[in-house]
């Protein structure tokens, strides 16, 4: 599954949803995780009521299950809930990427919470479990 981190140095998970010009993205499973890109924003992205602003996010992040944030809006988070994409705010500003990469492959080794099995169900793991599901009627 892919995770995505609102981050502005590319180390700490230290950016709001709305705000962040830097969403970097990794490929994650039980067994390790690594990178694939960093998505780069551009424009006037600070609080101004402007919803429209956060749609390039959104289209971006379609393909990810969960986002991690400093800071959501609850209606950027609503929208993206409503993508199958489950936002999780990080503890503090100094949390660092790699350490909730670790801890999410321990994780998903183990017996993962209700909160985030339920995040992975809403995803399809490839695109034949996603024809199949638009062809059972």
């Amino acid at each position: 599954m892919k995770i995505a981190f609102t981050t502005s140095d590319r180390v700490h998970i230290n950016a709001h949803f709305g705000w962040a010009r830097l969403i970097d993205v990794y490929e994650i499973s039980d067994e390790g995780y690594h990178f694939v890109e960093t998505l780069n924003f551009e424009g006037e992205l600070k609080e101004d009521g402007n919803e429209d602003k956060i749609t390039p996010k959104l289209e971006a992040l379609g393909d990810c299950t969960i986002v991690y944030v400093t800071a959501i809006g609850g209606s950027a988070a609503a929208r993206l809930i409503k993508k199958g994409v489950t936002p999780v705010k990080a503890r503090s500003e100094e949390e660092e990427i790699s350490e909730v990469l670790n801890k999410l492959v321990q994780t998903l080794k183990g017996n993962p919470p209700p909160w985030l099995r339920k995040a992975l169900q809403q995803k399809p793991s490839n695109f034949t479990d996603e024809v199949g599901d638009e062809a059972t009627v």
